[in-house]
């Protein structure tokens, strides 16, 4: 990249400094070379000027600091004086909304963060915190930037403790479009979502080469860290697209849900879709049979506006759903066992996923409503060993803790602790529903009867005979559909066709819920 001179033949008229302006300024947007960019194409990538361009209303991008050099000396980089290196920073709208935005520039010194390039990302990162705006990360970097050595790590303190400070006060969307790898990792993972796209995008603290040094093991890059690992398996990313071009796109539709800070409400958009809709499909959907499996996400799709559901973790810890979607117009967080999968129990990664979205719609004033249907906690030695009354712990903590109008209904199972770490009336749900399938106890019947009744069973000429018949009994006594109700465990036992419109409702009465929690520094919640 040819630098401009500014040392000889300066202009001295007013119109000679405007055009020269005009020129660096062009070459700050053209970038280092067309070889460069053709480069970048061909990994099937696009320019950091192009992801902006995707990501905002056209025309509305507003640049930071385009002239921004470093000032490193030593291992060649006197001669190498990029403009932006290698950052674009600054604000634009989505939907006419304001968006602060910094993309790495791949084409300049492998998008690798040095002083400068750190400053930059601190400043819009700072101006997103006051103006209160969502802050959107298009990630394509080799790291630090190891010529200018322990200056380019201060760089990524600095953007840790922004991502800390903004937490809870301004969506943080992290996209990442390329490498990343090392301290930079954690950025990303202290921010609200993860974008990754597919072949592209790596995340991992230690590469492959590392891990075949210290372990012997032999792995890919994607194998290690790619979009699929991070979806399905670690569950660092929220969600995995086939390209850039969809994955910006869904970037998008996400800020269109959220508000812009903590002090504001989502934006409330008329889809059309009639508040009082009937759907007579839910009894078709769900059967009467608590044995049998079905797929939640079809009831939710049912229930909320026009079907539109926008799935957080969707191939992470599938057992549970969590989800933004519409109600009336009103955007709503739905947490939702999914018995097509494990039978909807809760383990150690349904428990992790629900309480951080639980926390996120709480942090961004996002109504909760809990679909219940869970046969309990997963047994087993691994959930025991890994934790499991820590991490369903979690759940229980995010639950409590959350001051936003919290809606529970139970469809159908709904057995001990587990039952009570879903949002039960009894940790602070603002209304509780039931349909009249409903079973809430403290165990299945099966096993109730089996505790309760193991010597009448025992002493049976037919125990097996026995035994059904204690839990017919059990079942009639305690697990009837109505026991709940009688002892106000629930508020209303509830047409499932009428679900809809119930739910609706109650957001309403909802709507101005104030609540707050005894003063503290901050909770200690489990780990």
């Amino acid at each position: 990249m040819t630098v401009v001179d500014q040392t000889s033949s300066e202009p001295t008229d007013a119109r000679g400094r405007v055009a020269e302006l005009h020129d660096l300024r062009e070459q700050a947007r053209r970038g280092p070379s067309d070889r460069a960019t053709e480069a970048q194409h061909a990994k099937g990538k696009l320019t950091a000027r192009e992801r902006i361009a995707l990501l905002l209303d056209e025309g509305s991008f507003h640049e930071v600091e385009q002239l921004r050099r470093h000032r490193a000396t030593g291992f060649g980089l006197e001669g190498k004086k990029p403009y932006t290196d290698g950052v674009i920073t600054g604000w634009g709208k989505v939907e006419g909304r304001t968006v602060f935005v910094y993309a790495h520039d791949f084409r300049i010194f492998g998008g690798a963060l040095g002083e400068a390039h750190a400053t930059k990302i601190h400043k819009i990162m700072d101006m997103a915190i006051a103006a209160g705006a969502p802050l959107v990360s298009l990630n394509d970097g080799a790291g630090a930037r190891i010529q200018e050595g322990v200056s380019a790590l201060a760089g990524y303190g600095g953007i840790f403790q922004r991502n800390t400070k903004a937490s809870g006060v301004i969506p943080q969307i992290s996209v990442m479009l390329g490498p990343c790898a090392g301290g930079a990792a954690y950025s990303p993972a202290l921010t609200d979502f993860v974008f990754m796209v597919r072949d592209t995008s790596q995340m991992f603290i230690t590469g492959p080469d590392v891990v075949r040094a210290v372990t012997g093991e032999e792995i890919s890059q994607n194998g290690l860290g790619g979009a699929d690992v991070h979806a399905e398996t670690s569950g660092v990313a929220h969600f995995a697209y086939d390209d850039e071009e969809t994955c910006i796109s869904e970037v998008r539709y996400l800020i269109s849900m959220l508000p812009s800070n903590n002090r504001e409400n989502p934006p409330v958009h008329d889809t059309g879709d009639p508040a009082e809709r009937r759907s007579d499909v839910l009894l078709d959907l769900v059967p009467a049979d608590g044995n049998r499996p079905y797929d939640m996400l079809k009831v939710i799709e049912e229930l909320v506006d026009e079907g539109d559901v926008l799935e957080i973790h969707e191939r992470w810890a599938r057992n549970i759903i969590c989800a933004l979607a519409r109600l009336d117009g009103q955007v709503v967080g739905i947490v939702a066992n999914q018995p097509g999968h494990l039978a909807g129990v809760l383990d150690i990664h349904a428990s992790e996923k629900a309480a951080r979205f639980v926390q996120l719609c709480d942090a961004f004033n996002i109504p909760i409503i809990t679909l219940l249907d869970v046969p309990g906690f997963l047994p087993g030695v691994d959930q025991e060993h890994g934790g499991i009354i820590r991490h369903g712990a979690k759940l229980l903590y995010a639950y409590c803790n959350a001051t936003v109008p919290r809606i529970s209904l139970i469809l159908r199972k709904a057995y001990g602790g587990a039952y009570i770490v879903m949002d039960s009336q009894s940790i602070g749900a603002d209304i509780t529903y039931a349909w009249p399938t409903n079973e809430i106890a403290v165990m299945g019947a099966e096993g109730a009867a089996n505790v309760i009744f193991r010597k009448q069973i025992a002493d049976a000429e037919d125990p097996e005979a026995m035994r059904a018949r204690m839990v017919k009994e059990y079942k009639a006594e305690l697990m009837h559909p109505y026991y709940a109700a009688e002892r106000g465990l629930v508020d209303d036992v509830i047409d499932p066709a009428e679900t809809r419109s119930t739910l609706i409702s109650a957001l309403a009465m909802l709507r101005n819920k104030h609540a707050d929690l005894p003063s503290r520094k901050h909770g200690n919640p489990p780990q």
